[in-house]
């Protein structure tokens, strides 16, 4: 067991105790919704004025020899975003916070918890967070008629996972910055994957180079299978982007397990 314990995670020999970081966040956060729910609206803005918008101008989009509304096309992947921005931001700025000025965590392994807990509870936080922005615009996109499949009730799990990878690994990297100003890398990353990941064009536009790249990229994985569960184009491929999105947050999650032991068992 001791060897054992040298060569795995530190993350499977803990998260007994996470929910009490769960918890813990919602008692902070009963005065301070508004923060979360403010996030909900830059992709409900979005498919308001691109999808419904600019779709109006566009018409029909032709994805793997099917032509979709723009609405049923867009809507999905802003879904795919709003995941990933409740989850990264959760998991980078306020982590970032508790952990270099607050010392929440110096605080919290006083007691019983332990690194793994904390890892498990703060990315569980985020997800859930994410969880929150997806849930409420799937019933944003079923009220408009922009879900073409009952495939979709699988839609909200696949934003959990969405939430989760993108979650664990913004966890990861806030535990290798040292400033405020590290934080500019994050929204470098965010920004052209949100942009460029077939969110609001099919891929099929990119020349093959930058295509292949796109479909290397995270969101990409998360966008195309919630678009394949909401359109109806399921296949064995969606399996790919489980699997992808799974070890990606699994990684994220045992980075971010090491990181904290490094950073606050000293």
């Amino acid at each position: 067991m001791t060897l054992l314990a040298r060569v795995a995670p530190p993350i499977v020999f803990g998260g007994r105790r996470a929910g009490l970081l769960i918890e813990r966040n919602l008692l902070v956060y009963r005065r301070g919704w508004l923060v979360i729910v403010s996030g909900f609206f830059e992709p409900l803005f979005y498919l308001l004025s691109i999808g419904l918008g600019i779709g109006a101008l566009v018409g029909g989009v032709v994805v793997d020899g099917r032509e979709l509304a723009y609405t049923a096309f867009v809507a999905p992947a802003l879904l795919a975003s709003s995941a990933m921005n409740g989850a990264i931001y959760d998991s980078t700025f306020n982590v970032f916070f508790k952990l270099k000025y607050a010392k929440t965590y110096d605080a919290i392994l006083s007691t019983p918890v332990g690194v793994g807990d904390v890892a498990l509870g703060e990315i569980g936080w985020a997800l859930i967070r994410g969880g929150i922005y997806a849930a409420a615009f799937l019933v944003v996109m079923v009220a408009l008629g922009m879900v073409l499949s009952p495939w979709a009730l699988l839609a909200f799990p696949a934003a959990l996972l969405v939430g989760f990878a993108f979650g664990a690994v913004g966890m990861a990297a806030t535990s290798f910055m040292r400033t405020w100003q590290d934080f500019d890398l994050v929204q470098l990353v965010i920004l052209p994957l949100f942009l460029f990941s077939a969110t609001f064009y099919p891929l099929t536009t990119y020349p093959e180079p930058i295509r292949i790249l796109v479909e290397l990229t995270p969101l990409y994985h998360g966008v195309d299978l919630i678009r394949g569960l909401t359109t109806g184009a399921v296949g064995p491929g969606l399996l790919v982007h489980v699997a992808y999105l799974a070890a990606m947050g699994l990684l994220g999650l045992a980075v971010t397990s090491r990181r904290l032991g490094k950073l606050l068992l000293k």
